[in-house]
């Protein structure tokens, strides 16, 4: 059986990372969709709320688990058996970003491979970070994100 993981922070999911995950779910056995800690970031959902936007975009996946990690990405995949982690890529600056952490993390566990999924078009602009900034100044957010999460980011710039 083929296991990928889809690590990020997911903060929150948007229609670029569920095409992502759902690219993934046809190419691999069983995905899981991994919430890890980002030092460098503040979440503005909890990772219960992270949790349950993703389990809601992604039921039809039946072979999609979601769940939170903690430590270095690459021992958790370790951890659940994955044979890949799958990234998203929508610019030259992720590339050179995701190859630095792919090779650091080739050489702590050589055998789980780093893929790269390049995002389509549609969505080579859409981050986490461009969504909640939208969000805070009430801007229209049905290109970026489902209605479900919509609602979740209008509640919290009520």
């Amino acid at each position: 059986m083929k296991k990928a993981m889809i690590p990020g922070t997911f903060d929150p999911v948007t229609k670029g990372h569920l095409d992502v995950i759902e690219r993934c779910s046809k190419l691999f056995d069983e995905v899981y969709v991994v919430i890890m800690v980002n030092a460098a970031k503040k979440p503005l959902f909890s990772e219960e709320e992270r949790i349950d936007m993703i389990e809601k975009e992604t039921a039809h996946l039946k072979n999609v688990k979601v769940l939170a990690g903690s430590g270095l990405t690459v021992h958790m995949a370790k951890k659940l058996g994955v044979s890949a982690m799958v990234r998203g890529i929508r610019a030259t600056s992720d590339y050179e970003y995701e190859v630095s952490i792919g090779t650091a993390n080739m050489m702590l566990e050589s055998d789980i491979e780093t893929l790269f999924l390049l995002s389509k078009p549609e969505y080579s602009f859409v981050s986490s970070s461009t969504v909640k900034e939208i969000a805070m100044h009430h801007g229209n957010l049905s290109c970026f994100v489902s209605k479900y999460v919509e609602e979740r980011l209008e509640e919290k710039f009520r």
